[in-house]
């Protein structure tokens, strides 16, 4: 295959993105064919700014069944990714979509085994993957170089979002619109790097969400997290939309050191020797072990969105191997969901999470649901069904 026809699914900002660097062929391989959105303002941007050649569709259908397409990329609202997913993915067509996996892990699991079957390429935009400070961080770990890993703290707290910011549509902020709120809007990238860096996931996590902590939403804002991993490493996890000025600050402590990612840089504090050998050998009573503070440089580009873009394209085109596989969207979901349900119960809860009680609370909320933003099609969440 020399093109891969993409057709984008949602015009909005996500999906309009995409398609400035689409049309103007910054993608090797890639060519969009088409776009799909119930607007006629997105179709009329469509139409002045993509040309012709750019099929315009107003059914999802219509655009999945016309032969236009090899791919598509969904751009849609949280709770639609895996229902649409798994209709392309059945249809025979490569599937890449925009983060979150979904809003509960249910849904999730039956996306991810409907692209197993279907043995079509499916990816996820984990944008951030393509960022050279995270990817150093994974070489770092896997690599051995920091040691065993022994605890995590990531500060996340810049997400400042306004309630003017939260007025400007009807869906935001709300169980029935989104899902959530700060850990399944703005938190994504982070709760995925958070495991994809050190490369585990936590064994059980107690969380303490603030829900509209001062603003008038339904869902949380604000949330510090506590995790527990198997091989004894612990972790923090702290984010909040309503704090200003803001944090991002990632540290990783292992047996050799210690690596801090803050303000687009990383600092290395390597041990000279690893605390589990300094500790078995020094006898002086109080001392530490010597420590080197190394900037780590990171050269190369971060491509984000289109990186991840032209990696599944080439996935598709030359089987390349994917950078952001799509079945990997639950594992963040998975923590996200995790710390929601933490708070509900008012316990641990242990992962994998108890994906029936899990609903069965987001359902309660969705329902309860007093704003306009409340819609007849996300009433009742069914796996496979209307959502």
């Amino acid at each position: 295959m020399t093109k891969v026809r993409i057709g984008l699914v949602g015009l909005g900002n996500m999906g309009t993105g995409h398609a400035k660097y689409l049309i103007d062929k910054e993608v090797p391989n890639g060519e969009l064919a088409a776009i799909c959105d119930l607007r006629e303002d997105r179709l009329a941007w469509a139409a002045e700014h993509l040309g012709d050649n750019v099929k315009r569709f107003t059914s999802y259908e219509a655009l999945l069944d016309s032969g236009d397409v090899d791919a598509v990329i969904i751009n849609t609202p949280h709770y639609f990714h895996p229902e649409q997913a798994i209709q392309a993915l059945r249809k025979g067509l490569h599937v890449l979509i925009e983060k979150p996996a979904g809003v509960y892990t249910k849904q999730v699991r039956e996306m991810n085994e409907a692209a197993k079957e279907s043995g079509r390429v499916f990816g996820i935009m984990y944008n951030q993957r393509t960022n050279p400070l995270y990817a150093k961080l994974r070489d770092l770990i896997e690599s051995g170089e920091l040691g065993e890993v022994r605890r995590t703290n990531w500060i996340i707290t810049d997400w400042y979002r306004s309630q003017s910011y939260y007025d400007s549509g009807g869906w935001r902020a709300t169980w029935a619109g989104e899902g959530g709120g700060v850990l399944i809007n703005q938190d994504p990238h982070q709760l995925d790097l958070w495991q994809w860096t050190i490369g585990m996931m936590p064994t059980r996590i107690r969380a303490f969400c603030s829900f509209g902590k001062h603003r008038n939403i339904e869902v949380e804002n604000e949330v510090t997290a506590y995790a527990e991993y198997e091989n004894g490493a612990t972790g923090v996890f702290v984010t909040s939309t309503c704090e200003a000025p803001g944090t991002n600050r990632f540290e990783v402590a292992g047996d050799r050191g210690k690596v801090v990612i803050e303000d687009g840089a990383m600092t290395f504090h390597r041990l000279r020797v690893s605390e589990s050998e300094f500790n078995r050998t020094f006898k002086g009573g109080f001392g530490q072990p010597e420590c080197w503070k190394i900037p780590i440089a990171t050269p190369g580009d971060s491509p984000q969105h289109k990186g991840i873009t032209a990696n599944w394209v080439s996935a598709i085109a030359n089987g390349t191997p994917l950078l952001a596989p799509g079945e990997e969207g639950i594992k963040g979901l998975m923590i996200s969901n995790a710390m929601l349900l933490s708070t509900w119960t008012d316990n641990w809860v242990d992962l994998p999470i108890d994906e029936e009680l899990f609903l069965s609370k987001l359902q309660e909320r969705i329902d309860a649901s007093s704003t306009e933003k409340k819609s007849g099609e996300y009433k009742t969440l069914e796996v496979g069904g209307t959502h």
